[in-house]
């Protein structure tokens, strides 16, 4: 008997017991289908933090204060106010640094910011104008912060389309519109154009400010909070990450850069951070569900040992008429394999269409990749050899006088 007739062979013995075939085939297709669909929602994840950072400029370095020595405790990055307005002036300026295109000092607060009898949590940022070019905000409608609102510390406010959404009506221009952040009332000139996002990072859900104005009302304080600083190109990145930080120094006056009251992060930094943090949960995630397609294959491995006996007496005349031991094998791998690799492509199919629904309801970036495809084809054969041989060989190690005999 060739190949081909037992394929054959093997579909009408699986189409024998439908109730069986259909039971066995269920635990793969579900452990393919987790796999697939962790793995898609994994990825589309990864994508969607990628995009937010890139989206929050091309090739930024941000300046953050910390590493503040106290007694025996340092500090950590961020929660210092070792950064002021000067030093992010000084790097505008400095002739040493060539490799730097723009530069916004920024201060943020959280703030209860209400709009008639609205009210919600907001994020607020004191900015410079070049905030806008650094950070690739384009406006829906009305202006950015300009150098005259800075410079005349004006009570206006740029907000973007989540504040909106949170302060004001559906249908309402809220351009010339008041809001109040800590007691004060601000004028809208502007609502930006919508990022996406969720959660506290939500680029949507910010307020901007002048920083003079934000300095004098809200934080009451010279300090900053980071500097944001755009190099000139992406190939000088290094360098120009490398020009600030001895810059810095110098006016801190610090001699050793381990010491440094100040640390600088790149976007590639943040998005090699990110892609680690969300590529493990990941992995984490398809191990678990990978434990799903050890139970479907140890249900394979059982439904075929059930068929072995209930074919006991078929085998023995196979064996009887000069069927040899390879054949039998070949006979029940065939099975096996029919059997996880339908179970995977019906998975597969299952798992893309459970990401679909679960990437629209999250809001994260549909994702199915070659490498998931074959995966789950891969390992459906897998199976039905790893799963499928232990019967295939017990079948094959039968005798022909004994199984005849067999009831």
């Amino acid at each position: 008997m060739d190949i081909r007739e037992q394929v054959v062979e093997s579909f009408r013995t699986l189409t024998v017991n439908k109730l069986r075939t259909g039971l066995a085939i269920l635990g793969i297709v579900i452990g393919i289908g987790s796999v697939i669909a962790l793995i898609s929602l994994g990825q589309g994840s990864q994508q969607m933090v990628q995009n937010q950072i890139q989206s929050l400029g091309a090739n930024l370095l941000t300046v953050q204060p910390g590493f503040s020595q106290s007694g025996s405790v340092r500090g950590a990055a961020g929660g210092g106010t070792t950064l002021t307005l000067d030093d992010a002036l000084a790097l505008s300026t400095d002739p040493t640094i060539t490799t730097v295109k723009n530069v916004s000092p920024e201060v943020s607060s959280r703030q209860q910011v209400t709009a008639g009898r609205n009210n919600a949590n907001e994020q607020v940022y004191g900015v410079y104008p070049a905030y806008a070019d650094i950070h690739k905000i384009t406006l829906s409608s009305g202006s950015f912060v300009t150098t005259s609102d800075l410079a005349a510390q004006r009570k206006v406010a740029v907000i973007g389309p989540q504040v909106v959404t949170d302060l004001f009506a559906t249908d309402a221009n809220p351009v010339g519109q008041k809001i109040r952040v800590k007691g004060q009332e601000y004028t809208v000139i502007g609502v930006t154009a919508s990022k996406g996002g969720t959660g506290f990072q939500n680029q949507d859900a910010i307020i901007y400010i002048p920083l003079s104005t934000a300095q004098k009302s809200i934080t009451g304080s010279s300090s900053i909070n980071s500097i944001s600083v755009e190099a000139a190109s992406q190939d000088v990145m290094t360098t120009a990450e490398d020009q600030v930080g001895y810059a810095l120094l110098k006016r801190h006056k610090i001699a050793d850069p381990t010491q440094a009251d100040f640390s600088i992060f790149s976007q590639q930094d943040i998005l090699n951070t990110a892609s680690s943090v969300t590529g493990t949960f990941t992995s984490l995630l398809s191990g678990i569900a990978a434990i799903s397609l050890l139970v479907g294959g140890i249900g394979i491995m059982n439904i075929m040992l059930v068929t072995v006996t209930e074919r006991t007496r078929e085998i023995g005349l196979r064996k009887a008429l000069g069927a040899k031991r390879a054949t039998i094998i070949r006979q029940f791998l065939i099975e096996s394999i029919i059997l996880t690799i339908l179970g995977g492509c019906i998975g597969m199919a299952f798992g893309a269409t459970v990401s679909f629904i679960l990437s629209k309801v999250l809001s994260i970036p549909f994702t199915i990749t070659m490498s998931s495809v074959l995966l789950s084809i891969g390992v459906s054969g897998g199976i039905g050899i790893i799963f499928g041989w232990y019967p295939a060989r017990t079948a094959a190690k039968l005798q022909p006088i004994e199984a005849l005999r067999y009831e």
